[in-house]
């Protein structure tokens, strides 16, 4: 559901452009901005491996960061370091995207299926890389199946579940976040006082959700890419 003005269509320049590319441009701009923000907390610490006194920004990256790899372990192994900047940068991109949804004015790029499709192709073609880098040719003895003879077979199916997970990424994504962003905004403009705040809580909810699910299901492919337990 599209307002008919948002934020971003009052901004020069970027009302030329559609609305989830020049909403996506902004989370690019607010990520690079708090990572810099971190990278001088870090650098202007006496010691960088305390953690600040109090609520700061480092602190809550570095706690996302420290449990986002200890997940990553779980399904990577010791591999996990290599690949927490490809994972932690769609988990941190989806999220601030879907929580951007939340904030009245503007609509979450999540919340179009071109966004989405473009992560998701992103993370198919890396995975498959990942894969033949790390097997060469013998990464295509992952589609043939167990059994010689049903190789063939095998092959296809294996293709076909290949190219639906690009889909399954993207279109899941979408669902829940337009029928999320969909739900409050009927309900803020039926009721714009007090109920929406039990939506905004739930938005906010499905916002961390949905980046953690394609976060963990990207990890997922990446490590049946990698294993040589095949």
């Amino acid at each position: 559901m599209e307002h008919s003005t948002t934020w971003i269509s009052l901004i020069p320049g970027l009302n030329r452009l559609p609305e989830h590319v020049a909403t996506s441009l902004l989370v690019l701009v607010l990520l690079a901005v708090a990572g810099q923000v971190v990278k001088r907390a870090i650098e202007n610490s006496s010691n960088p491996l305390v953690p600040d006194s109090g609520f700061s920004l480092r602190n809550i990256c570095e706690i996302i960061i420290e449990g986002a790899l200890g997940i990553l372990k779980g399904i990577l192994g010791e591999q996990a370091a290599g690949y927490l900047p490809l994972v932690g940068s769609l988990f941190f991109y989806i999220l601030t995207c879907n929580l951007l949804g939340v904030i009245p004015g503007f609509l979450p790029p999540t919340s179009n299926i071109n966004t989405n499709a473009a992560m998701a192709l992103i993370v198919f073609f890396l995975y498959n890389y990942y894969g033949f880098r790390e097997h060469g040719a013998g990464y295509l003895k992952q589609f043939a199946g167990p059994l010689v003879w049903l190789a063939p077979l095998m092959f296809v199916i294996e293709l076909f579940s290949h190219a639906f997970r690009p889909f399954s990424l993207s279109v899941r994504l979408f669902g829940n976040i337009f029928g999320d962003h969909m739900v409050l905004s009927i309900f803020s403009d039926l009721v714009p006082v007090l109920v929406p705040v039990a939506f905004l809580i739930l938005g906010m909810a499905v916002a961390f959700i949905q980046a953690f699910i394609f976060a963990i299901l990207s990890s997922v492919y990446i490590a049946l890419a990698v294993s040589h337990e095949h």
